[in-house]
């Protein structure tokens, strides 16, 4: 996961958040050191402590919700999800899962997922959650099943077998034990029911106890937008450690329990580690959205945000592009949205200062309040909490500082910083792969993030206002001239003033002289700048030529702020197909591959410097 910020400089005094302080030492290497002068508090050993906890003290309280058939929220208490999950670890037990028989979640968020990964937690067993997108959306299993071969299962769960059925079908061995709710047509299948059915034994208490702080918790599988998916480790530490961090900055968090709605895939450190982990961790309820951010999809979130009232809101940027111009439209909403939010959390991607900028108002004109807007840097191997801007308010590329208990180590390469974390919250390593483990990590045990930082003001050898993100070191490249190119800034700055128009870009050039950048247009906003219909075909809407003057005069403007060989931009497209799953250009919550873009369209780049598609020349 990674966070990139919005612009809108100065100090939250309002808000239930942790003082963004930091303790500095610089090094003759031009190293800089930095932590939180702010001590972190004790944690639990185990993130199902958590459950025991709560199903002790607040039985009843709702800890999970989901539409049921007929739209109606079907829940799950404490007291209910604790019950659930022993009977299922167990089950685990008496099928003797463990870290050689494994399980893999093949289907999204629900109530029965999160039961089945709360089960192997509770008793020791690793599992991992496959994107619901490589089943689904895929006609080639492979990456499906380069995951259940690393992982080894015992055990296979998906909640509807006739959905998942294909995918079972190419990926589950003779050995492997399939578990659904609803069977499959051509497959044995375990109902789920009757795992629920087992008895929980003092094996259970004992097998939880034996879990301990280094035992792997799970096993997420990253996108590849740095290179091929990676298995990272999670520990139990790790897990507790971070949702000690949240609540140590995100103060807001112990004051009541949190009520969210999201949609975010569990199967991403975002949506499973972060989200997930805030509720259970301090007593809240998920509701569980079955929306998303894409059009068709966005009206469930809507409907589920106009009837559950938040108390903090965590979104990629597209969700809060999407939801705008439906909390301007309506009075009614705004109130009932802005009534208890205590802040606005993005992440994944950069989010467009007009769209802040846009909630912000709309929060001011409601309540007479600002939300603060909150967000950082972190990955999949920090769990993922690591940098945040906490009572900094954020700017383009702010990304505040480190969180209590992390070390940030930002070191000299290639003449910009590289930022390095050490930590109860940084894995030991990746699943089953010594050697990118060992490549991961200095020679201090810090990881190596592969992102660039600096210092918000260079002139302030104290770093008060934090740092900056300055993009990805491995999507650097150089033109044929040597000259650096930094491909993460430029990519910002030119969506930023493209705006709305584009949905994302990639920025190409490598070897090249110049810079080119592959559009992908943004087909709502498009369409609505030449009237044309959803029936309209992207293909001629792209063609008309009130479009393509709109990106050529937004291209120019960005060229005339940005006149620099390694920064303007020579030739660019419009491409009129989607960022394909199957080929690896987008991950499921909406993030882009750069590398994997450039790669699948590497036909398109050299017939963009030949001159032999339709490009823009700017």
């Amino acid at each position: 996961m990674r966070h990139t910020p919005i612009d809108s400089p100065g100090i939250l005094t309002d808000a239930r958040v942790l003082p963004a302080d930091i303790v500095v030492s610089r090094e003759a290497d031009g190293t800089i050191r930095a932590r939180s002068p702010h001590p972190l508090g004790p944690y639990p050993t185990r993130l199902t402590d958590r459950l025991d906890y709560w199903a002790a003290a607040t039985p009843n309280r709702p800890f999970l919700a989901e539409r049921d058939a007929n739209g109606a929220w079907r829940f799950l208490t404490y007291a209910d999800a604790r019950t659930r999950t022993r009977a299922v670890a167990q089950a685990f037990h008496d099928r003797r899962l463990s870290e050689d028989r494994t399980v893999v979640i093949l289907s999204g968020n629900s109530i029965d997922h999160a039961v089945v990964a709360l089960a192997a937690m509770y008793a020791g067993v690793p599992y991992a959650p496959a994107a619901p997108a490589y089943s689904l959306l895929v006609r080639d299993h492979t990456t499906l099943a380069r995951l259940v071969e690393v992982m080894r299962p015992g055990l296979l769960f998906a909640d509807d077998g006739a959905l998942f059925e294909s995918a079972l079908r190419d990926v589950a061995t003779a050995d492997v034990e399939i578990v659904t709710r609803t069977p499959c047509a051509s497959l044995r299948t375990t109902p789920l029911d009757t795992l629920e059915a087992s008895t929980p034994t003092a094996i259970v208490d004992t097998a939880h106890r034996r879990v301990s702080a280094d035992t792997v918790a799970k096993v997420l599988f990253t996108s590849g937008s740095t290179g091929r998916p990676k298995g990272v480790i999670n520990t139990q530490r790790m897990l507790c450690a971070n949702q000690e961090q949240l609540r140590t900055v995100l103060r807001f968090l112990a004051d009541a329990p949190p009520v969210l709605c999201d949609w975010l895939p569990w199967n991403h450190t975002f949506g499973g580690n972060h989200n997930f982990g805030i509720v259970l961790y301090n007593g809240g309820t998920l509701y569980i959205d079955s929306g998303r951010p894409v059009p068709g999809q966005m009206d469930r979130t809507l409907a589920n945000l106009r009837e559950i009232a938040t108390t903090a809101y965590f979104n990629v940027p597209r969700g809060f592009e999407m939801l705008l111009p439906a909390l301007r439209a309506d009075e009614a909403f705004r109130r009932h949205f802005f009534g208890r939010v205590q802040a606005l959390f993005f992440a994944a991607a950069g989010l467009r200062p007009e769209i802040a900028d846009g909630m912000q108002e709309l929060a001011m004109m409601t309540t007479g309040r600002p939300v603060p807007w909150i967000t950082g840097l972190g990955a999949t191997e920090s769990a993922p909490f690591a940098l945040c801007t906490g009572a900094l308010r954020s700017t383009t590329t702010h990304i505040g500082v480190p969180v209590p208990g992390l070390e940030l180590k930002a070191v000299p390469v290639d003449g910009r910083l590289e930022a390095r974390l050490r930590g109860p919250n940084i894995t030991p390593g990746y699943w089953r792969d010594d050697a990118l483990t060992t490549a991961a990590f200095d020679e201090e045990g810090f990881y190596r993030m592969g992102d660039a930082v600096a210092p918000a003001d260079p002139d302030d050898p104290t770093i008060a206002r934090g740092f900056m993100f300055q993009g990805r070191i491995n999507e650097d490249f150089k033109l044929s001239t040597g000259t650096w190119v930094h491909a993460g800034p430029v990519r910002a700055r030119l969506l930023a003033l493209i705006g709305d128009l584009a949905q994302d870009v990639a920025i190409a050039g490598h070897g090249r002289e110049h810079l080119a950048v592959l559009i992908f247009p943004n087909a709502t906003a498009c369409r609505a700048l030449v009237g044309a219909t959803g029936e309209t075909p992207l293909v001629e809407v792209v063609a008309h030529t009130a479009v393509r003057a709109a990106f050529t005069e937004r291209l120019a403007r960005y060229n005339a702020d940005n006149p620099g060989s390694s920064t303007a931009v020579y030739r660019a497209t419009l491409l009129t197909s989607p960022p394909s799953l199957e080929a690896t250009e987008i991950t499921d919550k909406g993030s882009l591959n750069q590398r994997a873009v450039l790669t699948h369209r590497r036909s398109i780049v050299d017939r963009i410097y030949d001159a032999d598609v339709d490009t823009i020349l700017v």
